[in-house]
């Protein structure tokens, strides 16, 4: 989405971002909820994300592990946001919506459409208005820009109508509903190196 951007305005956009306080997650109330481990054995947390899931690459989403969701989870949510968009609000790389717990992982390339959804999950659609996994473009310029990975445990509650999802679904099926969350950031940036190490700005339980 903001690959044709050219460095010089990239590079004058530097400052602009949506800010990590927009995140999906820092606007939830996370009071009392639990802690997910989640992982990926494809990059460290706070590390960069290999090209082969960026538009640099092949494009298709990264494997994901995770562990601790606590008893009583029905299902788990994920959505994956850039706050360091040049834009009003953080991009939406991915929606994930009825994942099976008992999965433990997510393969790599599994985020793709799949139109009503299937048993394990049902995929949103992302900020370029599609389901599946949007791969990671920054503009050339811009700097290091933040991939985070917001991983829900869910209690009891109603599936989401929408078989393509899209934030303000999202919101709406995890309201009142979440035991536990978890954060995994990656890092991505075009025409210079990104900074490696985790990110702090997003508010997690104790």
């Amino acid at each position: 989405m903001l690959e044709h951007i050219p460095h010089w305005l990239g590079s004058v956009l530097a400052n602009v971002r949506a800010g990590h306080d927009k995140l999906t997650l820092a606007q939830l109330d996370l009071d009392g909820v639990g802690k997910l481990d989640l992982t990926s054995p494809a990059f460290p947390p706070g590390g960069r994300l290999p090209d082969r899931f960026t538009a640099d690459g092949e494009g298709v989403s990264p494997p994901l592990t995770w562990r601790g969701a606590p008893e009583g989870t029905q299902s788990l949510a994920l959505i994956v946001e850039d706050p360091d968009a040049p834009t009003p609000r953080p991009l939406v790389h991915a929606i994930v919506l009825d994942i099976d717990p008992g999965l433990g992982a997510l393969q790599e390339g599994a985020i793709r459409a799949d139109g009503a959804g299937t048993p394990e999950k049902n995929v949103g659609k992302s900020s370029g208005l599609s389901e599946g996994w949007l791969p990671p473009d920054p503009p050339t310029g811009h700097g290091s820009h933040d991939y985070v990975f917001q991983l829900l445990a869910l209690g009891p509650g109603d599936s989401v109508g929408e078989a393509s999802p899209g934030r303000s679904d999202f919101r709406d099926a995890v309201a009142g509903r979440i035991l536990a969350a978890g954060v995994l950031v990656g890092t991505y940036s075009r025409g210079e190196e990104a900074e490696i190490g985790p990110s702090s700005a997003v508010p997690l339980p104790a």
